[in-house]
């Protein structure tokens, strides 16, 4: 019999697990009028800021998995939320942008997502807050 049993409800993975999924419920629950996911949240706010980024880029910057990110941008293109081009010099290449609905939508948004960022930290003080931002950061080398 063995006393060194392994704790996962304190393994990082399984907490960081349980993070990804308080943060999932919260982002679900507060955007649901929307119907969107936190990728597709990150895609629309992502090409606010870039217009015109291609998809590999796209990908990487929202930490997404580029063989896949296709149909996630597929999803939002049946939406009618961005439209999408082959770059003039590259035919592969696909460029992406918002439409004006789009831009609505990741706007609109915004205020939702805040309050899943309140919810995920509620309880923890300023000062863990800032620690707790911190060190994912460092964690995901951001």
């Amino acid at each position: 019999m063995t006393t060194d049993v392994f704790q996962f409800e304190r393994a990082a993975g399984h907490l960081i697990r349980r993070a990804h999924q308080i943060s999932v419920a919260a982002f679900m629950d507060e955007a649901s009028n929307f119907g969107t996911t936190p990728v597709q949240f990150a895609i629309l706010t992502r090409l606010l800021k870039a217009p015109g980024t291609d998809q590999i880029s796209l990908a990487s910057s929202v930490a997404h998995d580029a063989a896949t990110i296709g149909s996630v941008i597929a999803r939002l293109e049946r939406r009618g939320w961005l439209r999408r081009e082959s770059d003039a010099a590259d035919r592969r290449r696909k460029l992406l942008w918002l439409t004006p609905e789009g831009e609505t939508v990741a706007n609109a948004m915004v205020p939702c997502v805040n309050r899943v960022q309140e919810r995920i930290l509620a309880p923890l003080d300023a000062d863990e807050r800032r620690q707790l931002l911190q060190l994912l950061a460092k964690l995901t080398d951001t």
